[in-house]
């Protein structure tokens, strides 16, 4: 494992580099970021579906133990997640090697090609193919997309701070990993523990609620008052706890 200073140095990078993709590779990378990210919640709904409620948290759990291969597939075949941008370049940011409006220019494009990404999925595999319809996978995500919207506005704000406090960690532990086994044991243990905790990512949410919306469940209002708090929490969680902390932390000045 790397030594945290290392670590920050390969975030300030990465960061860099993030800006310096092509627009057309990073609309490629961001759906197939926001693709991963809602097969992964797709895995959680057919397994949450199936286990019987008799069985307490059992279908929870599972579930998050699937939900990260998104995450996995991201960071190591190739994609870019707006959550994980939300650190890295902001790293890069805080170094003062991209500027304000660089880093506007890339979470704003990243959350755009994220989005069609997740609402291709939850369209064609939810809605098409059925995987979030009827009697069993309907149910199951019309409860959670009502879970996730019976939460008040400034819950849903520190719901979403803690998500990416835990998806920025996993990415800055997965920079610092060796060998693609402990890339993926970084990445699954603090993704699997924010879906347990059931946390609120922007991008998932954005496949989920689209998905119940597809199926009749809620409308797209209710998707936007949900979105725009979680995804504010998201920036926090990401920007502040662990690109500013660990910034502070262990750049030299």
């Amino acid at each position: 494992m790397e030594r945290p200073d290392n670590i920050l140095q390969s975030c300030i990078d990465t960061g860099e580099s993030k800006i310096k993709k092509t627009l057309e590779a990073k609309l490629i990378l961001g759906f197939v970021g926001g693709a991963m990210i809602s097969l992964g919640y797709l895995a959680y709904i057919k397994i949450a579906a199936t286990i019987p409620e008799s069985l307490g948290g059992l279908g929870s759990f599972l579930g998050a133990c699937v939900f990260p291969v998104g995450l996995i597939v991201i960071l190591l075949a190739g994609g870019e997640l707006v959550t994980g941008n939300m650190m890295v370049v902001s790293a890069a940011l805080l170094d003062k090697k991209i500027s304000l409006g660089d880093w506007i220019k890339n979470i704003l494009t990243i959350t755009l090609a994220n989005a069609v990404g997740a609402l291709f999925v939850a369209y064609v595999f939810g809605h098409i193919v059925g995987l979030t319809a009827g009697e069993v996978y309907g149910h199951e995500t019309a409860l959670l997309a009502e879970g996730k919207l019976n939460a008040s506005y400034l819950q849903c704000f520190f719901s979403g701070m803690g998500c990416n406090w835990l998806v920025g960690l996993s990415v800055w532990l997965c920079y610092g990993a060796k060998g693609s086994s402990g890339k993926i044991l970084a990445i699954w243990f603090p993704i699997m523990t924010f879906v347990l905790i059931g946390f609120q990512h922007s991008v998932a949410n954005i496949f989920l609620l689209a998905a119940a919306i597809f199926e009749g469940y809620i409308t797209w209002f209710d998707f936007i008052q949900n979105l725009i708090p979680v995804y504010l929490g998201n920036i926090a969680g990401g920007m502040v706890f662990v690109a500013l902390f660990y910034y502070r932390s262990y750049r030299n000045h």
